[in-house]
């Protein structure tokens, strides 16, 4: 995966929105203002996507490449590495679960306007 795959699988899904609102590495995808994906663009090691508190622990534990976020709440972030050892579509399925995840608990109204136009 490069960085440019990253992105546009980001960009396709409904009400998200890129940019650099921490510094000028940091990349964040947000859908409808809230943060699902941080990515840095000059590294493009690693990136930081929210997770079920439980599932979370279940992939640090399975794979090496996730660790708890960096400089997010571990108990809701994995950072995942891009070592060579997951393979994309690992990584698109966490990216669609980050982002439904921050869907969830998006209010009633926004939640029903994302989900009517996925």
């Amino acid at each position: 995966m490069n960085i440019e795959d990253f992105r546009d699988f980001c960009l396709q899904k409904y009400g998200v929105t890129e940019s650099f609102p921490f510094d000028e590495d940091t990349l964040v995808f947000k859908v409808i203002g809230k943060i699902f994906a941080l990515i840095d663009v000059e590294l493009f090691q690693s990136v930081n996507l929210k997770c079920d508190p439980n599932e979370a622990i279940k992939l640090r534990e399975k794979y090496e490449a996730v660790k708890p976020g960096y400089h997010m709440n571990k108990k809701h972030w994995n950072t995942i590495e891009f070592d060579g050892s997951l393979t994309d579509n690992e990584i698109y399925h966490w990216i669609n679960h980050s982002y439904d995840l921050v869907v969830s608990k998006l209010p009633k109204k926004l939640r029903d306007e994302v989900n009517q136009n996925r």
